[in-house]
């Protein structure tokens, strides 16, 4: 199989080579909103469709209602796709929900495969309060590109691993006085994801497995493969005190409820 993940990367080099715009001041003056946390949270997902599980939306649900029920049920922060080749997102959809929660000041991440500091800014004009990158794809300098643009604009940037290597990065970056700094303020977090994106297989042991790996200065985010409030406690016992679900509650009948169910978990183990 081709590797996915390095696909989309060399996609997304496409799609930041194409951005011709040049970002004014008042482009990028648009409000960050902070995350705030209470001991476990969630990180609600939007999108459209997975390249694992195929199309996940309700056609009777508009964008901004399935954001509404996400702050409904206790989300903290919300996380849309934005990539357009295999899940079908773009950067209007980010927008979209911004313009939904931002009244509630309920950070919305714009989640995709960012290369280039022409992303982050773009992610900063939509809206965006926080990115996502992906450690898998970046070397250590490209991540210290992209980190200090986004701190520089006051986005909070989820960090995302997959295997030893890549937290090996994210430990060689918290070296550092600068980065500890924006963990210890949740400007930082570190995720894991279930999901490996070189294959699309989902190893339901990982979280698990690198739990003993995660830097104890950061908030460390489980990501994918959480269906339950059960997986949600598990995830805590192992160390990680926030939740990416996507999947999950794009296909729930009621997301806020199951939201609502996952952060009792969380909060209570």
């Amino acid at each position: 199989m081709t590797n996915f993940l390095q696909s989309m990367a060399s996609a997304s080099r496409m799609r930041a080579e194409a951005i011709t715009r040049s970002f004014s001041d008042d482009d990028l003056d648009m409000p960050a909103f902070p995350l705030c946390l209470r001991g476990f949270d969630l990180i609600a997902e939007i999108k459209n469709q997975s390249p694992a599980e195929g199309n996940l939306v309700n056609r009777g649900v508009r964008r901004s209602d399935r954001a509404r029920m996400y702050v409904d049920g206790g989300a903290a922060a919300i996380s849309v796709l934005t990539e357009p080749e295999r899940f079908d997102g773009d950067l209007s959809h980010l927008v979209e929900v911004v313009n939904e929660v931002s009244a509630d000041e309920i950070p919305v991440m714009r989640k995709d495969f960012l290369v280039h500091t022409k992303q982050v800014l773009e992610a900063k004009a939509a809206g965006a309060s926080g990115v996502l990158l992906i450690a898998g794809i970046l070397d250590i300098e490209q991540a210290k590109a992209l980190l200090g643009c986004a701190f520089e604009h006051d986005l909070f940037v989820l960090l995302e691993s997959f295997d030893e290597q890549d937290l090996e990065l994210t430990a060689q970056l918290l070296a550092q006085n600068d980065y500890q700094e924006k963990a210890t303020r949740n400007k930082l977090l570190v995720g894991v994801n279930t999901r490996d994106l070189r294959s699309l297989q989902v190893d339901p042991h990982r979280l698990k497995r690198l739990g003993h790996l995660l830097p104890l200065e950061t908030t460390a985010v489980a990501e994918s493969g959480l269906q339950t409030a059960g997986d949600v406690a598990d995830a805590v016992g192992w160390g990680y005190r926030m939740a990416l679900v996507g999947t999950a509650l794009m296909r729930a009948a009621d997301p806020a409820a199951l939201i609502a169910g996952m952060l009792a978990a969380g909060r209570s183990t």
